[in-house]
């Protein structure tokens, strides 16, 4: 059946072909608010697609503070992309609505977009037969197309979803639980029990099997385009790639970024664990400069509260092992290379919707408890049938005799049932718009001229930021020069500028932040302005020009006619 972009509810995934129908016709029906361009190419060739959305009657998406938001680096978590498309949605129907927050939004900031960073990865996740990858689809590390020895997740049953292959073994680590023979648990320690012992794999293929060994899903064996940014880029790290930006899909991403000075913030939607972290991946808080850890926080205050996902720093409370840190990631470069506040978004916690409490910081290593997976079993039989089923013989062309069942972790772990996907990223629509609000704004709020006699005038330009965030946005900014200053320049119709150049510089501006951080004296002074006057030539009834420019805060102009 053919696909109406008009009735998309974001109640399913969309493969490649559908989304950039969906983003073509939104673009079609808000030719006022919405562009769409492409940055790239994946590495299969598929087209990268970008939406700048702004109200262009009050300027362009290049003239004003940008908020940048991309999801699905990673192949399965195609939450994200969804929440990415809500996003722009939630925009579009909010403007023609005439809600307040997002028509002002859209007067004065831009909203950058890019709903599928890896399209390749995300479509063979969502093929009828589908098939896994950490990231890219390219064959890594070796450079002739040879796959990594070792196991291969996909469908091999062809039931469309990819589960858990269990095989006998009296020295598995594994056992059915009494109660649910669908979960497995770990068996007791000592290894005594009169219960059958299993080893578990991810259901797929396993590459040049030995008839013995099976490598662990943990070598190697797959590109992490979360991995291949610059900001600590290392081989160390799984995953990482050739070179900084190896990957096609990462290099035109960040040349994208880089192509777009006015992004103030980034957020990657990822899943899962219902959680908002920032940076940083490698270093402690201790290392970072307090005002910028106090900002993130004071930002997620918000952002928990439209969503009720936590804070988190990922060095601080995701690292398993603060030796061995996990550098590479967008949220660590545009931290460090453009000193924005930049978040990941974790969306999903199977564990909160099934017990009420929050999955621990470490699932990603440790898993969940027996507890957790039992109470998530049973909750997804009344709110995702068919996640958990149990197991079936199948003869496997690598392994001989294996079942395969359990779960089906990509439909309830990894991301939400359908039922529950567009409740659980609407909220995340209205902390975007928060984080693009609090960016800094230029207004010349002070424009005027003095005559000073014989066809000489002084003319006094006043320049603000009106937004929450100064203008070079981070204290890790201005320390590493990151930013360049506010500039003033003024054009004289049939005049001209007499004694000092007519482009000057103004530096950076404070915002209502720093009323905030001065040590709680209730004596604001004006840090978030800056005065410069010229003195020109020219004949009453000339025209003088302002532009102001910065390039995150936006470009201004305003007029005045002498005398």
């Amino acid at each position: 059946m053919s696909f109406d972009p008009s009735s998309y509810g974001f109640d399913r995934f969309l493969r490649y072909d559908d989304m950039v129908a969906w983003l073509e016709h939104v673009a079609a029906q808000n030719p006022h608010l919405v562009d769409l361009d492409t940055y790239g190419h994946s590495y299969q060739g598929r087209k990268l697609w970008i939406a700048a959305i702004t109200d262009k009657s009050t300027g362009g998406h290049d003239t004003k503070p940008a908020h940048w938001v991309d999801a699905n680096i990673h192949a399965v978590e195609v939450t994200g992309g969804v929440a990415a498309l809500h996003l722009i949605d939630h925009l579009v129907r909010g403007h023609r609505a005439g809600d307040s927050r997002v028509t002002t939004a859209l007067a004065r900031r831009t909203f950058y977009v890019v709903p599928r960073v890896n399209p390749d990865g995300v479509e063979a996740a969502l093929a009828d037969r589908p098939s896994f990858h950490r990231s890219s689809v390219r064959s890594w590390p070796f450079t002739d197309g040879h796959r990594w020895p070792g196991l291969h997740p996909e469908d091999i049953d062809g039931d469309g979803r990819i589960r858990t292959m269990r095989i006998r073994d009296d020295h598995g680590a594994w056992i059915e639980h009494p109660d649910d023979s669908r979960v497995m648990t770990p068996a007791p320690l000592d290894g005594e029990t009169d219960r059958p012992r299993y080893r578990l794999l991810t259901e797929g293929r396993i590459v040049d099997h030995d008839g013995f060994t099976v490598p662990t899903p943990h070598d190697p064996s797959g590109l992490d385009l979360n991995r291949n940014f610059p900001a600590g880029w290392s081989t160390g790290v799984l995953g990482s790639g050739d070179h900084p930006m190896s990957e096609p899909e990462i290099d035109a991403l960040v040349r994208a970024v880089r192509a777009r000075p006015n992004v103030c913030g980034y957020n990657a939607f990822h899943t899962f664990g219902g959680v908002l972290l920032r940076p940083s991946s490698t270093k402690a808080d201790s290392a970072l400069p307090p005002a910028d850890v106090w900002v993130w926080n004071e930002l997620g205050r918000r952002g928990t509260e439209l969503t009720e996902y936590k804070v988190h720093s990922v060095y601080e409370d995701f690292t398993w092992d603060k030796s061995d840190v996990m550098s590479g990631a967008a949220d660590d470069w545009a931290y460090e290379h453009l000193g924005v506040f930049s978040w990941t978004t974790e969306f999903w916690d199977a564990i909160h919707h099934a017990t009420g409490e929050r999955a621990h910081t470490f699932i990603w290593y440790e898993g969940p408890t027996t507890a957790q997976e039992l109470a998530v079993a049973k909750w997804s039989d009344q709110n995702a049938p068919g996640s958990y089923v149990g197991w079936t013989a199948f003869e496997h062309p690598e392994l001989g005799a294996v079942e395969i069942g359990g779960c089906d972790f990509f439909s309830v772990w990894t991301n939400p049932p359908l039922s529950l996907l567009r409740k659980e990223v609407e909220p995340h629509a209205e902390f975007a718009v928060y984080q693009a609000l609090a960016a800094p704004c230029l207004e010349i709020t002070k424009f005027d001229a003095e005559s000073l006699g014989s066809n000489t005038w002084r003319v006094r330009l006043g320049v603000s930021n009106t937004g929450w965030l100064p203008t070079d946005v981070s204290t890790w900014a201005r320390k590493n020069n990151l930013v360049l200053p506010i500039t003033a320049e003024i054009d004289v119709d049939n005049g001209s500028v007499v004694g000092s150049p007519a482009k000057a510089k103004l530096g950076q501006l404070e915002g209502r932040v720093s009323f905030r951080l001065n040590g709680g004296a209730m004596s604001d002074g004006t840090p978030d302005r800056a005065l410069h006057e010229w003195v020109v030539s020219a004949p009453t009834g000339a025209t003088v020009s302002a532009t102001v420019v910065h390039q995150r805060a936006g470009r201004v102009t305003a007029k005045i006619v002498l005398g």
